[in-house]
C-alpha cells in the first residue's frame, strides 16, 4: 500500500548512515569483548584474528554490524548476561536501530555446530560508550 511503501522509502534513505553508525559501533565493540574476562571468542570478520577477516575485507565495505561471543560459564552465564542488560534488549532481530541480543542455543532442534553458549549481538547507532558500559556490566554480572 501508499504508506508502506512511504515507509519503506523514509527507511531507505537515511540506510547507509544508520549502517555506517552501527558498523563503526560493532567494530569498536568487538575489539573491546575480544579482551573481556568473560568472553571466551569474538566472532566478527572486522577483527584482524577473525578466521574470515581476509575474505571479508576482500569484498566488504564494512563488516556489518552482528558480533557473536561465546561467554564463559556456557549457556547459564549466556543467559544471565542477556538477562542483565539495562540499554541493549534482549531479543531476536536483526537490522534496528536499537542494539538486541540473544542466546542462539536454546532449543533441542538447534544444530549442534552451535555454542550453547553463543550470543548474537545485532549492534544498533546508540551511543557506543553507553552500549559498552551496559554490555560489560551485564558481562561481569554474568560471572557472579
Amino acid at each position: 500500500g501508499p504508506f508502506e511503501a512511504w515507509l519503506a522509502l523514509r527507511g531507505i534513505r537515511t540506510l547507509s548512515v544508520r549502517m555506517e553508525r552501527a558498523q563503526a559501533n560493532a567494530l569498536e565493540l568487538a575489539r573491546r569483548l575480544a579482551n573481556h574476562p568473560a568472553v571466551e571468542r569474538v566472532r566478527f570478520p572486522g577483527l584482524p584474528e577473525d578466521p574470515h577477516h581476509e575474505r571479508a575485507r576482500s569484498f566488504m565495505k564494512g563488516y556489518g554490524a552482528i558480533v557473536g561471543i561465546e561467554v564463559k560459564g556456557g549457556p547459564d552465564a549466556a543467559d544471565k548476561a542477556c538477562e542483565s542488560s539495562r540499554l541493549v534488549s534482549y531479543a531476536t532481530s536483526l537490522g534496528g536501530v536499537e542494539s538486541l541480543w540473544e542466546r542462539r542455543h536454546r532449543w533441542a532442534a538447534e544444530s549442534v555446530t552451535v555454542p550453547v553458549n553463543l550470543v548474537r549481538l545485532s549492534v544498533g547507532i546508540e551511543n557506543v560508550e553507553d552500549l559498552w558500559n551496559d554490555i560489560d556490566q551485564a558481562l561481569r554480572a554474568s560471572q557472579q
